[in-house]
């Protein structure tokens, strides 16, 4: 038997209408924000993840650790140069540091770290 259920993944940031209008672009989901928005979410039918606002939010500093990343996000792509193009023109910022072939590393446009992985 399950102690709980229904979990949330909650992403903390500066901006949750801006974090998820990036993360809806990039996934093709649909995106809302509460009425004081300190909340906001992105939903592919019964998947969802939230957007919580932090006022003194400060982004990851990563591969370094002076802040931690704490968390990133991996979603498969079919082609890693289409999706790169389309995932900067939606304000993703390409990390300098790549540390393999098969996945390319950005920063969101709050500065989590995520990344685009070659599928199969």
């Amino acid at each position: 038997m399950a102690i709980a259920r229904n979990p949330v993944f909650v992403i903390d940031c500066p901006d949750p209408a801006a974090l998820a209008r990036f993360y809806a672009g990039l996934l093709g989901w649909e995106w809302s924000v509460d009425d004081d928005a300190r909340w906001a979410k992105v939903r592919s039918g019964d998947r969802f993840f939230d957007f919580q606002r932090i006022d003194d939010y400060r982004a990851p500093e990563w591969p370094g650790q002076a802040v931690p990343q704490q968390m990133h996000l991996d979603v498969d792509v079919d082609d890693l140069d289409e999706a790169e193009a389309a995932t900067l023109a939606l304000g993703a910022t390409k990390h300098p540091h790549q540390p393999g072939t098969t996945f390319r590393v950005f920063l969101d446009p709050a500065g989590h770290p995520f990344c685009l992985c070659l599928a199969g």
